[in-house]
């Protein structure tokens, strides 16, 4: 796949960005998710920390909540940035989320120029290749 990010993709970036500046708060909001359907809708989400280790929500999984909620499905684009608007991996729970709910999605990942483009099945390819070995 095409690593180079594209115009949308930097203003995708910069929208949660935007949102973890604002909404930061320390024990509650370290992170921020945006994802961009076919369409151009644009869906964010913050992280939910919770006083219990393990019981907190990913931006990415409210993010792909709030785009369910609407009707959308045909999510194009997702990214995650931490408190400090540093584009992060999402976490191995949010790649399986994509690969159930937006396989084709391109995922914004860090990489040399602040990022790049990978798939859900290449974040988690072996869970792909299991899969289909199963079939």
């Amino acid at each position: 796949m095409l690593n180079q990010l594209k115009k949308n993709h930097f203003y995708l970036i910069e929208t949660a960005k935007k949102l973890i500046s604002i909404r930061f708060k320390e024990n509650r909001h370290h992170f921020a998710a945006a994802v961009k359907s076919k369409c151009g809708k644009i869906f964010t989400g913050l992280q939910m920390k919770t006083s219990i280790a393990g019981a907190e929500i990913c931006a990415e999984a409210v993010a792909l909540a709030a785009a369910a909620e609407d009707g959308v499905t045909d999510i194009e684009a997702v990214v995650v940035v931490n408190r400090i608007g540093d584009i992060i991996a999402p976490c191995g729970a949010c790649r399986e989320l994509f690969l159930d709910y937006c396989p084709k999605a391109e995922i914004i990942v860090p990489g040399l120029g602040g990022g790049k483009i990978m798939t859900a099945a290449e974040l988690l390819p072996l869970r792909t290749t299991l899969l289909n070995e199963a079939k």
